[in-house]
């Protein structure tokens, strides 16, 4: 496979990246399949690298040894997984899946070694992005602590539907069940209150968002920050 121009590619940090920089990895790019439930990066094992996502919805879940888990953070063509390795930690203890089926260029953690050696300007980029990702984290854990079931799934549904760039998005209750840390009939419910407000329209395995604004206006004060922490840093493209 030929190697991508940097016209070409949807990622938002390879777009950022001067040409020297994506020049330097360009040929060490592998564009990689990425089917729903791939995991990425998985918990006690070294990363494999970081993986720029092109499409799809990628998911960081954080979970203990009896099995409960939650969705911590979401990644999708603005930015990359496997980013402990920009902080020189080979492995975690959080998973990263496919949550949407996509596509994303895989750079192995040696050549990302050399990268950064090479190019700080690339170094800070990537590590702006850490710390953007930081702030989803920590607006995720206001969320869950202090607001409302129903204004919570409405702040998941406007993430995702930024990263997807559809209306009509691929999720299962069962996904939505785990991303929010909540039993399945709990997200019936939730979704049944956005429906009855005529912001969604939830069938099998799907959630058409209807009224963005409206979505927007029921999640409230709980989304926006991230996204607007990001644009001021990395926006532009």
């Amino acid at each position: 496979m030929s190697s991508p121009s940097q016209s070409s590619v949807t990622n938002r940090l390879l777009k950022r990246m001067s040409e020297e920089a994506f020049g330097r990895i360009r040929s060490k790019l592998e564009l990689r399949d990425l089917p729903i439930k791939h995991k990425i990066v998985e918990p006690g094992v070294r990363t494999e690298g970081l993986c720029f996502i092109e499409n799809g919805l990628a998911s960081i879940v954080s979970s203990n040894d009896d099995g409960e888990a939650i969705e911590v953070g979401h990644i999708g063509f603005e930015g990359v997984t496997g980013t402990n390795l920009l902080l020189s930690v080979s492995e975690t203890p959080t998973s990263t899946f496919m949550q949407v089926a996509g596509r994303g260029y895989m750079l192995s953690a040696d050549d990302l070694e050399n990268l950064v050696e090479e190019d700080r300007s690339t170094q800070k980029l990537l590590l702006t992005f850490v710390h953007a990702m930081q702030i989803q984290v920590s607006q995720t854990s206001l969320a869950n602590g202090r607001y409302r079931m129903h204004e919570r799934l409405a702040r998941w549904l406007l993430m995702c539907h930024d990263r997807v760039g559809d209306d009509e998005l691929p999720l299962t209750h069962e996904f939505m069940a785990l991303m929010l840390g909540v039993r399945r009939s709990g997200v019936t419910d939730e979704l049944h209150v956005l429906e009855g407000l005529h912001a969604i329209k939830a069938t099998r395995g799907r959630v058409h968002i209807q009224d963005r604004q409206g979505l927007e206006k029921i999640a409230g004060l709980i989304y926006g920050l991230p996204e607007r922490e990001y644009e001021r840093l990395l926006g532009g493209n």
